[in-house]
């Protein structure tokens, strides 16, 4: 199959293709600055010469809390670039696969997220992603989306890799203790991903590691893996005055996807495991 992916420099990207690279697959991952999904025409030339049978997007405005003073930066990536992808997957009959978040939802549920539950996104952050979502419903069924949660895997724009840099400068870290969700490693997003294109399902999912976790829980589980000796303090997540809101429990059940794919998705701790043997020593 020819592929092609968009946001290459991203850490879902880069998993992609070293998947589909090694499935011997035909793999276009351009850079981001020849393939702005903002732009249209970029969007219609690079489909056009590909011809992919699949789009996969992981191109995302993913600035928590810069998205809460530039809610427009956000959407021209996560709703205006996202619709030109689905009207260009239509026109050329390619799948597209794409990525939204548990930040859809707004944490008070007081349980696992389905995706029968209705979103109600409470930053600037979520609601561009709904936004998404809601554009490639508008104008195409041929589709995968995956909302995904506290994404981890080669890259820098992640959670585990900014606790690795606070934990070799300072001796005692403080980390939030009342934000849930679910850490979820690239490497079994795109295994899980390229399963549910192989059995040509369509639709919404959710796509996590198992179980679920604190950051604070994350945190001590990561760092005690790595030996590194450093005291870790529960607190508030108030303490650190962030200017987008959070929500409080947003872990989202993955039972619908691993149902119809009758394939167990490894809990997240098992997730940080492998990462560690597999990527943190090229990050270091």
């Amino acid at each position: 199959m020819k592929f092609l992916i968009t946001g290459s420099n991203g850490q879902l990207a880069k998993e992609f293709v070293r998947v589909l690279g090694a499935a011997n697959h035909e793999v276009l991952a351009p850079s981001e600055e020849r393939l702005d999904i903002s732009d249209p025409n970029a969007i219609h030339q690079a489909v056009s010469q590909c011809k992919p049978d699949v789009i996969v997007n992981c191109a995302a405005y993913n600035l928590v809390d810069k998205a809460e003073e530039d809610f427009d930066a956000a959407c021209r990536i996560n709703v205006t670039g996202v619709k030109h992808l689905a009207i260009a997957s239509r026109e050329h009959h390619a799948l597209l696969v794409h990525f939204s978040t548990d930040y859809v939802f707004d944490g008070t549920k007081e349980d696992f997220y389905t995706e029968e539950d209705r979103p109600n996104p409470i930053n600037n952050y979520g609601k561009s992603k709904l936004l998404g979502e809601g554009s490639i419903v508008a104008e195409t069924d041929n589709f995968l989306l995956f909302r995904l949660s506290w994404v981890f895997g080669e890259g820098r724009q992640n959670f585990l890799f900014h606790l690795l840099k606070w934990a070799e400068r300072n001796p005692v870290l403080k980390v939030a203790c009342d934000e849930t969700s679910v850490p979820t490693y690239t490497e079994d997003i795109a295994k899980v991903a390229m399963l549910a294109i192989a059995k040509r399902l369509r639709g919404f999912f959710h796509l996590t590691n198992g179980g679920y976790a604190t950051r604070y829980e994350v945190a001590r589980y990561f760092l005690e893996k790595l030996g590194m000796d450093k005291l870790i303090l529960p607190v508030a997540s108030d303490y650190f005055h962030m200017p987008a809101r959070r929500p409080r429990f947003s872990a989202m059940s993955n039972h619908r996807i691993s149902e119809a794919l009758n394939f167990h998705i490894p809990d997240w701790r098992n997730g940080v495991d492998r990462f560690i043997q597999n990527i943190l020593w090229r990050i270091r």
